[in-house]
């Protein structure tokens, strides 16, 4: 690696999404809770060694706190609807039971918990927090306004979209701090249902200042408006992305149900990959837009996203490791193991906190 890739720069968002999203599809694949706290420590390590000290950068414990969040509602759940303890099981309590309708019937509303239902729920729910985490770790790592300039023309409005929405809850925390602070320095209330009118109206203020600047910003830089698209070629875009879309759809269809015919697997698949390829070809020519210092694609780039790829393919590939171990047992319960291989395709995954090169300076 040259000395020049080492350098204080920021990575292709494209990098960073490609990463995240592989680690998801690597814990999509596993129920073992000690890999998938592996993964947390992953995300951290490569979350505090390469943010930057943009708005968007400070994001990532809120999504923490939505992984708790999301593993005491399944446990909580699963405590509620219960199903029910075998003599083999581990009693723990026992909740009032509700009586339910007939129609109700196979869902129970309380009763006896046992110590295997809440490690599965806390389980399933911390696979779900794991996901969280990864798509928090890509918005938190990757500049969502440089992630627009490689979305295709047609997607370019609702990429628009979806960057002013990440962007508004970072921005409204900035809003909410500054006015707290100048507060302090009035000496006025800080605490209460008082300061919380006197921080609202303020914060809302700068919200409706901000957005005014953002719509003007949009339109002095042409945005809008149309390209050379007709509205026939308009039309047979929806109809290509429509036709695409359902091809997906029934290609993951056929490959997750082994009874489905052959054509709804990946021939299907392929068919409306293409199809969505054709329909965002012919889609972006109605967005014309021009692209200024556009960011490189280099080592570091195919590194991290690598390591990321690299990771689900092993996880995926199931070899070298009993694919059991990827999802222990809890009727009965068994006490998880780290597989070797797994394992070291999770740390791989970590190497993207050294291989990218790091943040500048603020």
């Amino acid at each position: 690696m040259t000395a020049s890739a080492r350098l204080p720069r920021t990575l292709h968002p494209m990098a960073w999404w490609i990463w995240a999203l592989a680690l998801a599809t690597a814990v999509s694949r596993t129920n073992n809770p000690l890999l998938l706290f592996l993964v947390l420590a992953v995300l951290g390590y490569v979350v505090s060694a390469r943010r930057t000290e943009a708005p968007w950068a400070r994001g990532f414990p809120y999504y923490l706190y939505l992984a708790l969040t999301v593993v005491a509602i399944r446990v909580v759940f699963r405590a509620v609807f219960a199903t029910g303890v075998t003599p083999r099981d581990h009693f723990l309590f026992s909740l009032p039971r509700i009586p339910t309708p007939d129609w109700y019937a196979g869902i129970e509303i309380g009763g006896p918990v046992s110590l295997e239902a809440l490690l599965s729920a806390a389980t399933d729910g911390l696979r779900l927090a794991c996901m969280l985490c990864c798509v928090g770790a890509a918005n938190t790592l990757a500049n969502p306004k440089r992630a627009l300039r490689v979305l295709p023309g047609a997607l370019y409005e609702l990429g628009v979209a979806v960057t002013v929405a990440v962007s508004v809850a970072p921005q409204l925390v900035q809003s909410v701090q500054r006015v707290a602070r100048a507060r302090k320095l009035r000496a006025g209330r800080t605490r209460g249902p008082r300061a919380l009118r006197g921080v609202a109206v303020p914060v809302l203020e700068d919200a409706l200042e901000r957005s005014l600047r953002l719509a003007a910003a949009m339109d002095s830089r042409g945005y809008g408006r149309c390209g050379t698209a007709t509205r026939n070629s308009r039309r047979i875009t929806g109809v290509l992305m429509l036709s695409g879309m359902c091809g997906l759809c029934a290609g993951a269809y056929g490959l997750l149900d082994a009874t489905a015919p052959a054509f709804l697997g990946l021939p299907a698949l392929g068919a409306g990959a293409a199809l969505c390829v054709a329909g965002l070809r012919l889609g972006g020519r109605r967005v014309t837009r021009t692209t200024y210092r556009p960011d490189p694609w280099r080592f570091p780039e195919w590194a991290v996203a690598g390591s990321g790829v690299l990771a689900a393919v092993l996880l995926l590939a199931g070899l070298g490791y009993d694919p059991a171990q990827l999802n222990p047992s809890y009727y009965p319960l068994s006490r998880p193991t780290l597989p070797l291989v797994p394992t070291a395709a999770i740390l791989l995954a970590a190497t993207a906190g050294f291989l990218s090169p790091p943040p500048g300076a603020p």
